[in-house]
């Protein structure tokens, strides 16, 4: 070993050595790092956006910017650019599993809303080299932008040593690693909204929030076959998820369609933009996304086509009413809109519940705004209610 080369394996010890007297993991110091870099708006192509650009903290992580499609999707850094998919929120997204086929047969996991990332660590890889997004030509020059600054050399040579930095695709891998620590932080999984408070006897849920909880879990309206990994009711930790992909029948958001430059005609073909599926029946099906904070972080679907969380929830609605064909969307006062991809719509599926009446809707609403983080129960509240009444 050359005497530079122990000298700076020296000096990351030394740095490791204090980090842990000043009582912080090595495990916390690359949540910290990528915290930094999460953050950083010099890790785009004009210096302008950050990771937090589009999953801002404020709002669970997810994007509330207008930006002329009622925040359906975000705004690249040159300034111009949309993307076609809102951008998920990823508070729990730490949750999801690597993408493959689950004990049932069915593709399930993987980040992104086809699952082609396998890993937080893959998918906060593309954001910074997609021409439309952060806009940097490659992985490298992400890499230059990241070796400008002392304080991410000395982190990063803390963490995995100086040979990390030896060549670009390592030391990008290590980029992303410490975002995906960060993204794995309590910071983005918290579990203490309304709904978990109240499983630990800390919160008593309202009248509607009881009756939505009840219906939820309930064989009435089917909740449960897609938002939940556990079907055993009140589960604690429950990600309201069960990561699986499905076709609902969700109609193009044309808006978005026209102001992005898409083709008039084009579909979303979901899943089956995955490189690792072949199987046509996969077109149109999006990962089901989870119930978390899902009243802070609208639009709502894979293209942001609604706004209003009760919007989403009468979207059900239509498919267990008689008369579904004569129902119109509360956000434009006309009939629904046809699917976007309709020949592998899960039917049987969203026709397994029960119509919900009014008072049904409402109570549901009423127990996915519980599913809120403390930390943005002012988004959703007037007074936010911390302990048991």
């Amino acid at each position: 070993m050359s005497a530079q080369c122990a000298g700076r394996r020296r000096h990351a010890l030394i740095v490791i050595l204090a980090l842990l007297q000043a009582g912080a993991s090595p495990a916390d110091e690359l949540s910290e790092l990528g915290r930094q870099l999460f953050f950083d708006t010099d890790l785009s192509a004009n210096r302008n956006q950050s990771c937090s650009s589009c999953h801002n903290p404020a709002n669970a992580f997810s994007d509330q910017r207008d930006n002329g499609v009622g925040a359906a999707a975000s705004l690249g850094s040159d300034g111009r650019s949309l993307g076609t998919r809102n951008a998920p929120a990823i508070t729990y997204a730490a949750l999801v599993p690597a993408f493959g086929v689950d004990d049932t047969g069915a593709y399930a996991g993987g980040l992104f809303h086809d699952g082609r990332a396998a890993d937080l660590a893959g998918q906060a890889a593309e954001p910074f080299t997609n021409p439309i997004e952060m806009g940097l030509p490659d992985a490298a020059a992400v890499v230059r932008r990241v070796l400008e600054k002392p304080q991410y050399v000395t982190a990063l040579s803390a963490h995995f040593g100086r040979a990390v930095l030896d060549e670009s695709e390592t030391t990008f891998r290590a980029i992303t690693e410490a975002i995906a620590a960060y993204e794995r932080s309590p910071e983005f999984i918290a579990f203490d909204s309304r709904y978990d408070r109240y499983l630990r006897g800390e919160y008593r849920l309202t009248r509607d929030e009881e009756i939505g909880r009840m219906l939820f879990f309930s064989q009435v309206i089917n909740c449960h076959s897609c938002h939940l990994a556990d079907a055993r009711e009140d589960r604690p930790r429950e990600p309201f998820t069960t990561f699986r992909y499905h076709n609902i029948g969700v109609p193009p958001n044309e808006r978005l369609i026209q102001a992005n430059g898409t083709s008039q005609g084009w579909r979303d073909a979901g899943l089956l933009d995955n490189s690792a599926v072949a199987d046509q029946s996969a077109a149109g099906k999006f990962r089901v996304p989870t119930l978390r904070n899902v009243a802070v972080t609208g639009p709502y679907m894979h293209n942001g086509v609604f706004q209003d969380l009760e919007t989403a929830i009468r979207f059900y609605n239509r498919y267990t009413l008689t008369d579904r064909w004569s129902q119109t969307n509360p956000e434009t006062g006309e009939r629904w809109h046809e699917p976007e991809v309709p020949g592998t719509i899960d039917n049987a599926l969203l026709q397994a519940g029960q119509p919900m009446s009014e008072m049904q809707v409402r109570a549901i609403v009423a127990f996915l705004r519980a599913l809120t983080d403390q930390r943005y129960e002012h988004l959703v509240y007037d007074e936010t209610v911390t302990s048991a009444r």
